[in-house]
């Protein structure tokens, strides 16, 4: 999906306006009067459009879906820790607390919420490929307001680059983060899962290959951890020291201890 414009909700404010247009300069797009979007797209295609709401919360939608950030399973996660159960993703990453994690494929952030609750004394930067991603992620992160206090203070430890993950792994020097975590997009999805669902339009599908292991190994000081579905290729192609998961949900994580 390519082609689109930026509007406002209906009956917008001033400030609305002005946040939408410059939206639009950014993203070099047409901003377009929400009255007239109707008609705006009975003359042009477009795919999708940018909603900047009322609360200057910056939305995506399109005929089948919208896109926003919130941070709705990293609090499904946390409670599910908080009673007791288990969180093979923080298992894998093994933090004491102090780490400056990469997340190289950040999506819509729910994970980088969740391990920065667990770095008190550390941050989590995170890699998004897809300007669209960014552009709702970041704004989402600055303008929400949780009632919890874990989210809070996870998201001030969170930062957040618009790159290739790719490249920036391959600029990065050595031993320059304590640990690599990679979430690529799971060659066989779980099209039930409906927190990822609004994503898949927008996401990169980049395969991981045994040159991007090198220098996530390369740049890592402690180790590397890689997500995929049991069905995937990825463990059958990276060797990795261990896999845990469940496998009921299919999810597994590999990681790879620094030597």
């Amino acid at each position: 999906m390519e082609s689109f414009v930026v509007t406002t909700s209906y009956n917008p404010s001033h400030e609305q306006i002005t946040i939408a247009k410059e939206l639009a300069k950014k993203l070099n797009a047409k901003y377009v009067n929400r009255r007239h979007l109707s008609d705006y797209r009975k003359r042009e295609k477009i795919d999708f459009y940018y909603v900047v709401e009322s609360n200057g919360r910056i939305v995506i939608r399109w005929d089948s879906g919208e896109l926003f950030f919130h941070p709705s399973v990293a609090k499904i996660r946390m409670k599910n820790l908080r009673n007791g159960g288990r969180d093979y993703l923080i298992e894998a990453l093994n933090l004491d607390g102090n780490e400056i994690v990469l997340d190289a494929t950040f999506g819509l952030g729910t994970e980088a919420i969740l391990i920065a609750a667990f770095l008190p004394r550390g941050k989590v930067i995170g890699i998004e490929k897809s300007v669209h991603i960014y552009t709702v992620v970041s704004d989402g992160m600055k303008r929400y307001k949780p009632k919890q206090k874990w989210i809070e203070e996870a998201l001030k430890r969170i930062e957040l680059v618009h790159a290739d993950m790719k490249k920036f792994i391959r600029e990065a020097k050595d031993s320059s983060y304590d640990i690599v975590y990679c979430d690529p997009m799971f060659e066989n999805p779980k099209y039930e899962s409906s927190s990822m669902n609004p994503l898949r339009p927008f996401a990169s599908y980049d395969t991981i290959d045994e040159t991007d292991i090198e220098h996530m190994i390369r740049i890592a000081r402690k180790r590397v951890v890689l997500k995929a579905h049991e069905k995937d290729s990825l463990f059958e192609r990276i060797r990795v020291d261990r896999i845990m998961g469940s496998r009921k949900s299919g999810v597994l994580y590999g990681v790879i201890d620094k030597r």
